[in-house]
């Protein structure tokens, strides 16, 4: 399976309240010091479960993590 988005591609992002995030969508976050475009794959309460398209889960970050939301993709 592929990512839905190329490695390269350009991406805009922008700022998101963290409460209206929902499950699927595309964020901008911090894992482990270092930024990532992945993949909200579950919520609960303050906290965001992150992975990627290819089911890799990431872990759990808090709302201070993440950066925004991928609102446009360039082909």
């Amino acid at each position: 399976m592929a990512g839905k988005i190329a490695s390269g591609q350009l991406c805009t992002v922008a700022p998101v309240d963290p409460q209206v995030l929902k499950t699927g969508d595309i964020v901008l976050c911090k894992v482990q010091g270092r930024e990532y475009l992945h993949l909200v794959k579950a919520i609960q309460g303050p906290r965001f479960q992150i992975g990627n398209n290819r089911g890799f889960i990431n872990g759990w970050i808090t709302g201070n993590a993440i950066f925004g939301i991928c609102v446009a993709v360039e082909d």
